[in-house]
């Protein structure tokens, strides 16, 4: 009786858009060797997650086994797929495949972070073939919104697997692979296959895709008829998108300037890697200032509204020098992530309020996505013709839409979302939930979403902060009064007085009538403060702050 099996197990990105991350494994039970594939971010907002600057996913279960981990494979480099690389490889220690560009730029993070570069193997597309215990992988080129974005074929003693990656029927992307019918027709043909996971974000899109070609001649249009100066933001790894629109400009006697570290970053490791050739001229922001602001193009990061980007502070006032002015037009030619709309919406109420023209997607007339929409989702299925659909990349209901439509073509299909573990050698059969979560970088640190500091960050936003000090001589006895120091609270409270001088009252009668039992008990002293504050703060101000205590004992001698 054969007792190894083949497992799936999605860590991130299986009921939400980002931080993906996706293990596979084959051997006994609790005893598989394992393959990662992807180790993305997602990005924080100040509602739910102030001050944090990335989320990571909890890879705890996978640190556990990492003496089990073969190799961890990205498909792209794209921030949802790569960005944890840097923070969550020395947690986990094993060699990490890529493609050439992608490798890049996992170095490029390995070298910021001063790990060692070495463990970065680049790999050529299918037919090379990586050997990482039981699995055998390769590399299949498919057309995205970034160069060399793969999906995966991984060979398992179970089975072929297909993970798709991020990917579109894009046959004249501009830049990067266009995709292929017959690569993925040969790779059926060769084995059948027993499951394919698949992007799902595009679900819900009925109609087909449409390719980066199609935006050439709008964007030249557009940019023609401005009368001052044209400022567009998209992501800055959608390198075919920066050259769609750089040759725009120059089509319509535009000079090209790029703005924002991110970008220049991106077309430099695409132009090093050869993925991307003959890019238009660009200046740099010192010769922009002597170009006529009727035939200047700047591009420039901040397409979700992020407050550092280059689009945030051009909507400020000025950037590098460079401004934008009555007259002008700004492009958004990106889509908004669910999430991002607020900021977005700011910077461009910014702009108008500058009396600079807003164009934004329109309907997809400056902007196609990087996702197969339905009905290219099908063509796949029916290229493929897998044993398993298993949907990835999407929300719940993008899942479970995807589901249902694979299931209507008479195809096995189910939702597995994170931490559901399924054993693929007996169909789609969940056999372990892993608790599975967030990890926060927060500044320079990494912490749990569940260690209360973001939490308790959220409880003094919402709530300010009071912090009460007592001073008690050798004999326990109050010395002077006690002194309240308020964050984030009115001044003043119902009554009109300053609502500290209030809370000092109220702790000085409080502490004259104070037993000694009470006095003596550092804990009994901090709860009653405690209570106090906040029954005090609540009757003048409607409020219950966090309270911080602060009892200082004179020590004899």
């Amino acid at each position: 009786m054969n007792t190894n099996r083949l497992i799936y197990l999605p860590l991130g990105g299986a009921g939400e858009i980002g931080m993906n991350c996706y293990v596979y494994g084959y051997g006994p039970e609790d005893r598989e060797r394992l393959i990662v594939v992807d180790l993305g971010v997602t990005f924080p907002d100040m509602d739910t997650t102030p001050g944090v600057d990335l989320i990571l996913p909890d890879i705890a279960w996978l640190e556990a086994r990492k003496d089990r981990i073969e190799a961890i494979f990205i498909t792209h480099a794209h921030e949802d797929h790569i960005g944890a690389l840097g923070h969550l490889w020395p947690k986990l220690k094993a060699k990490v495949y890529a493609r050439r560009f992608t490798g890049t730029i996992g170095k490029l993070k390995f070298e910021e972070y001063g790990l060692p570069t070495e463990a970065i193997s680049i790999v050529a597309a299918r037919p090379e073939t990586v050997t990482a215990g039981p699995f055998e992988v390769q590399f299949v080129p498919v057309s995205h919104s970034i160069p060399e974005s793969s999906a995966l074929v991984i060979d398992t003693p179970a089975g072929r697997i297909v993970h798709s990656g991020d990917f579109k029927l894009d046959r004249s992307p501009i830049v990067g692979e266009a995709w292929s019918d017959e690569a993925f027709r040969a790779i059926a043909a060769e084995k059948p296959v027993k499951a394919l996971m698949c992007d799902s974000t595009n679900v819900f899109s009925l109609h087909p895709g449409r390719s980066e070609a199609t935006l050439a001649d709008p964007l030249r249009d557009l940019i023609k008829g401005a009368r001052g100066m044209v400022v567009a933001t998209t992501f800055a790894s959608n390198v075919a998108r920066l050259k769609t629109l750089a040759e725009a400009a120059t089509a319509a006697g535009r000079t090209v300037c790029l703005l924002g570290r991110a970008m220049r970053r991106m077309v430099t490791a695409a132009q090093e890697t050869g993925v991307l050739q003959n890019f238009p001229r660009t200046v740099s922001p010192e010769e922009a200032h002597d170009i006529p602001r009727d035939h200047l193009m700047l591009i420039v990061t901040g397409s979700q509204g992020e407050r550092r980007a280059a689009s945030a502070q051009l909507a400020r006032g000025k950037y590098l020098g460079l401004e934008m002015k009555e007259g002008d037009l700004f492009l958004f030619s990106s889509k908004t992530i669910p999430g991002n709309e607020r900021g977005v919406i700011r910077i461009m109420n910014s702009f108008s309020e500058m009396g600079v023209d807003i164009m934004d997607d329109a309907g997809g007339l400056y902007h196609v996505s990087g996702h197969a929409n339905r009905p290219d989702l099908e063509a796949v299925h029916t290229l493929l013709w897998p044993q398993m659909v298993i949907p990835m990349h999407g929300e719940h209901r993008h899942l479970r839409e995807h589901a249902r439509i694979a299931s209507g073509k008479g195809l096995t299909s189910d939702v597995v979302t994170n931490g559901m573990m399924v054993d693929l050698t007996r169909g789609i059969e969940v056999v372990e939930y892993i608790e599975t979560g967030r990890t926060y970088l927060d500044g320079s640190v990494l912490i749990g979403a569940r260690d209360g500091v973001v939490r308790d960050r959220i409880r003094m936003a919402l709530n300010g902060h009071a912090l009460a000090t007592v001073i008690l001589d050798e004999s326990d006895a109050p010395l002077g009064d006690a002194w309240v120091e308020l964050m984030g609270l009115p001044e003043r409270g119902k009554t009109g007085k300053p609502l500290a001088e209030t809370l000092e009252n109220q702790l000085g009668e409080f502490l004259s009538r104070a037993g000694a039992k009470v006095l003596r008990d550092d804990d009994k002293l901090d709860e009653a403060i405690r209570r106090i504050v906040r029954q005090v703060a609540m009757e003048e101000i409607g409020k219950k702050p966090e309270v911080t205590v602060v009892v200082s004992r004179l020590m004899e001698g």
